[in-house]
């Protein structure tokens, strides 16, 4: 992760959304060629706009039912 990470950056890199979403950079990738992510591409390396990542969380966090798993349901 690095250190001097500026979170308000418009335009982010791969390893900026990993790091944002602690996820690892090749599961972005992926998610950036799959479609799964809001991306583009520069030449061969994905880019993806900060306002469009927050926008995909949320859309993520309402869309549907999500399962919720009690504390005590992982003792």
């Amino acid at each position: 992760m690095r250190k001097n990470h500026n979170r308000n950056k418009e335009i982010m890199t791969a390893q900026d959304v990993a790091d944002y979403l602690n996820l690892h950079p090749l599961t972005v990738h992926r998610y950036a060629r799959e479609g799964k992510i809001p991306a583009f591409k520069i030449g061969t390396d994905w880019r993806f706009h900060k306002k469009y990542i927050e926008r995909w969380i949320k859309e993520k966090l309402t869309s549907g039912p999500q399962k919720q798993v009690k504390a005590e349901n992982l003792l």
